[in-house]
């Protein structure tokens, strides 16, 4: 089976609209706030883009989402599973912090909700303020040992244990275990 990934499909879906209404790369992409060059890399799969910029060219193309991802199916080049390499994942900056190494593996819209799956390498005497997300977050300890602090409540996880919470509590994650840490997060983030 050959590998495809979404972002290809992404790039192609543009492209095919794009070309459909007689659209240049240049009106496309003043729309949709890009630099011309970034629009040709989606759309010939050297870029992935991100998910306001996603969106954006989607409205610079005048297509709603729905539209847009309608004809995205199911085919023989493009099977019903998406696949992601370790080495496909994103590094994601997030809020000022050391040792907290996130890294984007996937992101999905739905009307009431963003889902995002991160992975979190977490260095040893990591340090962060308590933070809070706008949203419920999903915790599983890949490897390791940590403390995680919800507001004033904190607690010893272990290899294998899980955690589902109210992010809007503060909280922070902290390794004090002499290793680095595997941790894999999933946000359920408020649309509003």
């Amino acid at each position: 089976m050959v590998e495809k990934n979404e972002a290809g499909r992404i790039g192609k879906r543009i492209k095919e609209i794009r070309i459909s209404k007689d659209m240049k790369l240049t009106e496309v992409s003043k729309n949709a706030g890009i630099s011309k060059g970034l629009l040709s890399r989606i759309e010939n799969e050297r870029a992935i883009p991100s998910l306001p910029v996603m969106f954006s060219i989607i409205k610079a193309l005048d297509e709603s989402p729905a539209t847009f991802f309608a004809l995205m199916q199911k085919s023989d080049e493009y099977p019903y599973y998406h696949l992601i390499r370790k080495n496909e994942y994103q590094p994601a900056e997030k809020e000022d912090a050391t040792g907290f190494h996130y890294y984007s593996v996937l992101t999905h819209l739905f009307s009431d909700i963003t889902v995002n799956i991160a992975y979190l390498e977490l260095e040893s005497d990591a340090k962060r303020d308590l933070v809070t997300t706008d949203g419920m977050e999903y915790i599983f300890l890949v490897e390791g040992t940590i403390d995680y602090r919800i507001c004033d409540d904190v607690f010893t996880m272990y290899e294998g244990d899980s955690l589902f919470f109210d992010g809007r509590s503060p909280h922070v994650k902290i390794n004090q275990s002499g290793k680095t840490v595997g941790i894999l997060v999933i946000y359920f983030l408020f649309n509003r």
